[in-house]
């Protein structure tokens, strides 16, 4: 079996610089990322969403907020022939240096127990970021960047094994990185 991990913020949605997504009308997705989601959803056994989110540690939203924006959220996925099996998030301060916010491996280690046939070494983590990355290497995947900042994979290459303009992209070129998995 094999799964894929998305990060959320600048994978599935625009990020907003200096801020966060606290009400439904603010998550934008990226053009292509319903089409993504669902091609992932026919060559993946699961699907699991992985965010950092100390918007609820700040204050400025709750768990409740949160829970609106991925509920709409995974009704445009469904609507759209798509899956994720589980979003995970991690409402703690970056300072709290909590085991389950990334780039350490709580998300993942917990999809692990829950869901049964995840194997890490079997899965990909797609993010934008060097802490996303960081979190695929440490629990053994496979990683994908995408996005902007395309300067991550030369300069730390040893993160990151493929990377693609966007979410879409990677999705018509899944095979590349399906294959080093066996």
């Amino acid at each position: 079996m094999i799964s894929l991990f998305l990060d959320r913020d600048g994978v599935i949605n625009e990020r907003i610089m200096d801020g966060y997504v606290t009400r439904p009308e603010d998550f934008r997705l990226i053009d292509g990322v319903l089409e993504a989601i669902a091609l992932f959803s026919k060559r993946f056994d699961y699907i699991f969403m992985v965010t950092n989110q100390q918007g609820i540690g700040k204050g400025l939203m709750t768990e409740q907020d949160l829970e609106r924006i991925h509920a709409r959220f995974m009704q445009q996925v469904e609507n759209n022939g798509g899956r994720i099996d589980k979003i995970y998030f991690c409402p703690a301060l970056k300072s709290e240096h909590s085991f389950m916010r990334k780039p350490s491996i709580g998300m993942a280690l917990r999809a692990r127990q829950e869901f049964t046939g995840v194997s890490l070494h079997r899965s990909v983590m797609v993010g934008d970021t060097a802490s996303d990355m960081l979190f695929g290497r440490r629990a053994g995947m496979k990683t994908v960047l995408v996005g902007d900042e395309p300067d991550i994979a030369t300069t730390k290459p040893h993160l990151v094994d493929f990377y693609y303009k966007d979410l879409y992209t990677y999705a018509l070129n899944i095979d590349s990185s399906i294959k080093t998995l066996n």
